[in-house]
């Protein structure tokens, strides 16, 4: 049941019952197979599947919208080259021929960095009221209507797309808007607003943000301008990194939690060693696509390598608000959210500047800057992040529990020395 003063995971298992342990401190096992969190999470699994094909559907689609005749460069054209065609093919041949019945449009690549980048302009306005009103009301009804809305809207495309790229950036801003109600709020904001551990995960996110969206909005017309895959390739191909991210952040999350589990390392560790292990290769990796050149295979490979690896992060600083106010978890992952979807604003536009004369040089720097501010975003959480629970997330009867707690190991240390090994709950690591 919602609380009107935040989330909280110290529910009991039944309103009114006589047991009113924790839940979190139950012994209680639950079942193997269909249980009801199990059964939550793969409907969630399938609704968020329908939220993110409703968010990335333009990126594919505006590959066969966008009229380009002539995707290379002029002989003497000054600026590097871009990749030949396949041999024994042209820009006319049945690969590269625009889909009979699909009008096309003048759009240039700055035109299409603003429609790719105007979801995220209308995302942006509805997380922290959604996630403020599903803590009160409950979520299902606002992720529910906002898929509805957007998917209703999203129909609406083509009929935008004839109208102007006006109408269509306005459209794409209201699907935008109805999409931002599915996700995460509640209140101590000054102190939220203070406390650096939240700040760490805000920055983190947004930088590491930056590449995923680079790619997310922008991957399919690399794959069609620059490596010049026919459509129905390209569509498979740009799918490929994300299957490899999915797999990975679900391995990831089974071995951080074991690690947690098992004490072999602490919650800011293990946070730690998986947002760092996600995001550096990764940035490594990314640079290493604008090095490969024509080669399709490379080019696929290190595409891939990105976002496989970095799904790892998915159980490191994407997780951190659980950790740090599991109370407030919803309304930190609006926060979180709101400012971590501004680079799904400006990435696509950035990207349309780089790449106007859609050249190898251009593309590099795009990958060069994504890859900058994700290894900037992994040395300040590396530096400023925390595993440990806020004092702000704790109520007053928990942080009187925890002073007492804390009292109480202080003697044990003191008259029974360093003897055996001390196991302190998370809620005992409380910064002063």
């Amino acid at each position: 049941m919602p609380l009107r003063n935040g989330y909280s995971i110290n529910s009991t298992h039944a309103d009114g019952s006589e047991d009113d342990e924790p839940l979190i401190e139950s012994d209680a096992v639950p079942p193997q197979c269909c249980s009801t969190r199990l059964n939550l999470a793969i409907l969630m699994f399938f609704g968020f599947s329908v939220v993110y094909g409703l968010r990335v559907n333009l990126s594919v689609a505006m590959v066969a919208m966008v009229n380009d005749t002539d995707p290379q460069p002029a002989p003497n054209s000054s600026v590097y080259k871009t990749c030949p065609l396949p041999p024994g093919t042209d820009n006319t041949s049945d690969s590269f021929r625009q889909p009979e019945g699909i009008p096309q449009y003048p759009w240039d690549s700055e035109t299409q960095g603003w429609l790719l980048g105007a979801f995220f302009f209308g995302y942006l306005c509805t997380q922290i009221p959604g996630g403020y009103l599903s803590g009160h009301y409950g979520g299902s009804i606002f992720l529910g209507l906002g898929v509805l809305c957007t998917a209703v809207l999203t129909l609406l495309t083509p009929l935008a797309a004839q109208l102007g790229s006006g109408w269509l950036f306005a459209l794409r801003a209201l699907e935008g808007f109805g999409e931002g109600t599915g996700h995460g709020w509640s209140v101590p904001l000054l102190s939220m607003l203070l406390s650096v551990p939240l700040w760490a995960i805000i920055v983190t996110q947004m930088c590491s943000n930056w590449s995923y969206y680079t790619l997310l909005t922008s991957l399919p017309t690399y794959m069609n301008k620059i490596m010049h895959f026919d459509l129905k390739s390209n569509g498979f191909l740009s799918a490929l990194p994300y299957l490899g991210a999915w797999l990975f952040a679900t391995l990831s999350g089974v071995v951080a939690d074991l690690l947690i589990e098992r004490e072999v390392f602490s919650v800011t560790a293990v946070r730690k060693i998986f947002t760092l292990t996600g995001l550096l290769p990764g940035s490594a990796c990314l640079v290493a696509v604008g090095y490969a050149g024509c080669s399709h295979i490379l080019t696929v490979i290190f595409l891939t390598l990105t976002s496989t690896i970095g799904g790892m992060s998915a159980s490191g600083v994407f997780i951190n608000q659980i950790d740090i106010a599991p109370r407030y978890a919803g309304f930190l992952l609006g926060i979180t959210n709101t400012f971590g979807t501004i680079p799904g604003v400006v990435a696509p536009i950035v990207t349309g500047y780089f790449t106007e004369d859609h050249t190898l040089a251009g593309w590099k720097k795009v990958f060069w800057v994504a890859a900058g501010i994700n290894v900037g975003g992994a040395l300040f959480y590396t530096i400023f992040g925390s595993g440990k629970i806020q004092p702000w997330a704790l109520t007053e009867e928990e942080r009187a529990e925890a002073e007492k707690k804390r009292d109480t190991s202080y003697l044990h240390m003191k008259y029974k020395g360093t003897a055996g090994t001390l196991k302190y709950q998370n809620i005992c690591s409380i910064q002063t």
